[in-house]
């Protein structure tokens, strides 16, 4: 008999080779056809091209200063935006006042693109970092809010009740009972801001060249897709792949096994 622990790992195994046997699978397929047009599309090169120009641009630094402001740019528009999501969330729960009103102002901008703001945002607070942290940040807030309301909503009474009956305080109630009960909407929250915020950077940088003095990943892009230089553009595409498998992998999967597997909640 095999123990869970065994178990767990085989899977873990099993999960990771047949992500990476896709992977590789998908890249050799992309290899070969790039490369029975004679060498390559010059709009769609091949692999070997867009790699080798990937660790050129980190072996000379240019792409790596724009992967660390892209994810300085990221982490405070995340970590702002969720400080803002959650205080309003709590104040959501806490009032039904203020709950009738952010309902309209969730109606209103949540489907409103972060991209067609930038203009008055720029207005506002001027060109470079600024415009696109408060991009990233519009762009974020609300479907955390939305997935963390959610999630607390569907917390069943009964538990709460129960909770109240063996004598929990209202902070025990909700860090014991809400918390665990709402995390895998809050988790997905979430993995939503992440993925929206890149789309907001890029976007901002490359439609509207707003960027620092630097630039993030979009700009990067913008600048080589403006000389010609195709390898280098799949190579800033390539390197916000990679940050996002990263970051899937070992963060928001680990906290999602760290918890919502953990105390066997689900959707």
């Amino acid at each position: 008999m095999q123990s869970s622990d065994e178990k767990e790992r085989k899977e873990k195994y099993k999960r990771i080779f047949t992500k990476l046997g896709f992977v590789l699978f998908a890249l050799a397929a992309w290899e070969f056809f790039t490369r029975l047009n004679s060498g390559g599309s010059f709009l769609v090169p091949p692999v070997s091209q867009m790699v080798a120009a990937f660790v050129r641009s980190l072996l000379s630094g240019e792409l790596t200063e724009h992967i660390i402001f892209s994810l300085y740019l990221i982490g405070a528009g995340i970590g702002l935006g969720i400080v803002f999501a959650f205080f309003l969330t709590a104040l959501y729960m806490i009032s039904k006042r203020v709950a009738d009103i952010l309902d309209i102002v969730i109606s209103i901008m949540h489907p409103l693109p972060g991209i067609a703001l930038l203009p008055i945002v720029m207005l506002l607070v001027g060109l470079g970092a600024k415009a696109i942290i408060v991009i990233i940040i519009h762009s974020i807030i609300w479907p955390v809010i939305v997935n963390s309301v959610t999630g607390f909503k569907a917390v069943p009474k009964i538990q709460l009740e129960l909770g109240r009956n063996i004598g929990m305080g209202e902070f025990k109630l909700i860090y014991s009972v809400m918390i665990p009960n709402a995390f895998p909407y809050i988790l997905s929250g979430l993995k939503i801001a992440w993925s929206r915020s890149w789309r907001a950077l890029v976007a901002a940088e490359m439609v509207f060249g707003a960027s620092g003095i630097i630039g993030g990943l979009g700009w990067f892009i913008y600048k080589k897709r403006y000389f010609m230089e195709i390898p280098e553009v799949f190579a800033g595409l390539l390197a916000i792949i990679i940050i996002g498998y990263i970051v899937d992998e070992l963060v928001l999967y680990r906290i999602e096994k760290n918890t919502v597997q953990k105390w066997k909640m689900s959707l």
